[in-house]
Formats: C-alpha cells, sequence, structure tokens
C-alpha cells in the first residue's frame, strides 16, 4: 500500500513527518525523499515549501543574499557533455579579463554594496595559481570586509590552499552527480566522480565555506540518482548547495535532451532546506531562464541566495552554459532595485552584506 504522507511537523532541529495516524519518520530518511520527489498531491507539496520557508526563516529571516557574480573567463580545458563552453565548442566565443578588469568589476560592486565577490570560470590553464591567488589578494587587501568565492573546478589540494591563503573564503564546485555511473554519462574519460568528490573533501578540510550541488533533469538521471546525491550531500554538509535546472547548450551532445523542470528543482530545493537547515542556497539565473517567475518560486521553497552580475556588459552574453541565459534586467547588477522589489512582493529583501552560513564562525584574515 502506498504511504500518504499527512502533515511536516518541525520540533526545534528535529524535522518530522507523520504518515497516517501515528507513524512519525524524520525527514533524513531516505523514504521521506523519495515519498516527496515523487508525489502528486498538492497539499503535501504545498506543506514542504511552506515548512521550508519556515526553517529559512528560522535562521535567515526575510533576507534573501545577492552576491556580485564575476564570471572572468570562458576558456576550459574540459569537454563535459553538457556544458556550453567545452573545449569542444569551436563556436563560442572566448575571451578572458585581465586582473584589472577583475579588479574594476569589484570596484563597481563595491559601491553597488556588494560584499561578497563569485569569481566563476571554465578550467582556464592561463590563470595559474600565481595569477589567481595575485588576483585573490589583490581583491582581499583592498576590501577586507567581502567574502571570495572561488568557482574555478577542479585542483589539487596545495592549490586550493594557496587561494585559501590569499584570501579566498569560499569555493563552489557542483558535484552534479554522487553515481559513478551517472557521472560517467555527463563527463569525458579523463574526469571521475572521484575525483570531484576528492576535491569536496579537501576544500573542506582546509577551512572553505564548501559548496557542493546538482543539475536536476540531467541527462539519464533516476531518482534513485538524487537520493544517492542526498545521501552525500547530507554526509559532506557543506555551507552552500546550487541546485539548478539541466538546459541544453545547442553545441553540445546533449543539446536534443529535455530540460529539467521547474517542479522538480524546486521540491529539490525545499527538501535541502530542510535536511541542511543552515545551508545557503541559491535561486539560480537557471530558475528565472525556466520560468519568469522561476527565481521568486525558488525563494517560496526555501532558496535564500541570489547571484546578479557584474561582469562586463561585453561579455555576460559569451558565457553561455546553456541556451537563452538571462543576462539582463534583475539578472545584472545594475537592476538591483528591480531585484529588490522582486522579493519584496514576495516578502523578503536583498541584503548585500557577506550573508555567511548560520553558525558559521568567519576566519580573520590578514
Amino acid at each position: 500500500m502506498k504511504r500518504i504522507i499527512i502533515k511536516l511537523v518541525i520540533i526545534t532541529d528535529f524535522i518530522a513527518i507523520y504518515i497516517g495516524d501515528d507513524v512519525m519518520l524524520d525527514i533524513k530518511d531516505k523514504n521521506i525523499w523519495r515519498e516527496l520527489l515523487t508525489t502528486d498531491n498538492p497539499e503535501l507539496l504545498e506543506e514542504l515549501y511552506s515548512s521550508a520557508r519556515i526553517v529559512q526563516k528560522e535562521h535567515y529571516g526575510n533576507k534573501i543574499f545577492a552576491r556580485g557574480l564575476i564570471e572572468f573567463t570562458n576558456y576550459c580545458k574540459n569537454d563535459c557533455y553538457y556544458c556550453g563552453i567545452r573545449r569542444s565548442n569551436r563556436d563560442a566565443c572566448r575571451y578572458r579579463l585581465t586582473k584589472e578588469q577583475i579588479l574594476s568589476c569589484c570596484d563597481s560592486g563595491y559601491k553597488l554594496g556588494f560584499r561578497t565577490f563569485v569569481l566563476q570560470g571554465g578550467e582556464d590553464g592561463y590563470y595559474t595559481d600565481e595569477r589567481l591567488t595575485d588576483i585573490v589578494y589583490s581583491i582581499k587587501s583592498r576590501y577586507p570586509d567581502c567574502a571570495i568565492t572561488l568557482s574555478v573546478g577542479e585542483k589539487n589540494r596545495e592549490s586550493y590552499q594557496k587561494y585559501f591563503d590569499a584570501g579566498a573564503d569560499r569555493y563552489l564546485l557542483r558535484h552534479e552527480t554522487a553515481n559513478t555511473d551517472h557521472y560517467r554519462l555527463l563527463h569525458p574519460q579523463e574526469m571521475s566522480c572521484e575525483n570531484r568528490k576528492r576535491c569536496l573533501w579537501d576544500l573542506k578540510e582546509i577551512g572553505y565555506q564548501v559548496g557542493a550541488g546538482i543539475m536536476v533533469g540531467s541527462p539519464g538521471q533516476t531518482i534513485e540518482h538524487i537520493l544517492e546525491d542526498l545521501e552525500f550531500m547530507k554526509e559532506l554538509q557543506p555551507d552552500m548547495v546550487g541546485i539548478g535546472p539541466f538546459l541544453p547548450h545547442h553545441a553540445t551532445p546533449f543539446a536534443n535532451e529535455s530540460a529539467g523542470t521547474l517542479d522538480m528543482t524546486i521540491r529539490l530545493l525545499a527538501i535541502t532546506r530542510l535536511l541542511l537547515p543552515e545551508v545557503l542556497l541559491p535561486a539560480t539565473t537557471a530558475l528565472g531562464t525556466l520560468d519568469p517567475t522561476g527565481r521568486e518560486k525558488g525563494v517560496l521553497a526555501g532558496a535564500n541566495v541570489v547571484m546578479p552580475n557584474l561582469s562586463p556588459e561585453s561579455v555576460r552574453e559569451n558565457y553561455l552554459l546553456y541556451d537563452n541565459k538571462l543576462c539582463t534586467g534583475s539578472e545584472a547588477a545594475e537592476g538591483l532595485r528591480m531585484l529588490d522589489e522582486m522579493m519584496k512582493r514576495i516578502g523578503y529583501e536583498i541584503s548585500l552584506d557577506r550573508g555567511d552560513r548560520a553558525g558559521r564562525e568567519v576566519r580573520e584574515w590578514h
């Protein structure tokens, strides 16, 4: 007989689900995740989203943290089958920002009020450890009150340590899938699920605020794969989790694959909020690509981070991981007022401070 979930119940840090009249199960139970991912009960889903909002507000109030995103290179040595900046895409209009251009982006962002800068790029060998540590150190020296997040892929532990010592505070590295076979379906032979996980554990041990995450609806993904992802994130206990829908790019092997759905993405956002109550959880640009109100729906499912674009306008359309990426309006740093109004309409407000994970001690940097 199929289980029928009656109500989600939050008791301090313990989140339970009542099944039937008197059976109570912990939200950390994998069977509960499966039920929430597959149910077609609208009342249950609204209870899920409502509970996620309660937990989010318990730790962060009505703040939605805005990070200044700088996409500083779209060169990449990797050939991931889903990514528009993969090395085999000969039609990509490649660019690299100079150190001076990156610092100019930070200057503009600081004047707008941003206190977190996210440096994101492909795995570009031009940015050696020496170059990247110099950029990080220069930003941190100029703006010691700001957090610096890096998202530049798989490196060895020594490199991660250098960036950390130079002043990097956070590192985003979506694991994409915790299942080895599914990982192989999405990536070329030279990449491995084991190495991706090794990177995340190295980052955590060094002391970074670490971000993992997945694409929802990626080719070959099953509910069982998603359950493995949740299990991995429960074990890793990341500070940030990036969950966004898979969106195809025309110049990849997955050009004709179906996109991930908004429904499954926001279900996962809500489950992740309940599973990891203090996590920083972005409502991604990809949600806004799927649905004009996608980011608002993400926030109403427990997300609490957005990342407006600080990159020079001349390159924003070239950092194209998937087709139809939003580059202007509330996605752009210049559209902060529009973004704030959007959040206020649903009962939240934009915060530009560092926005560290609740309960996380912030290290001193010298």
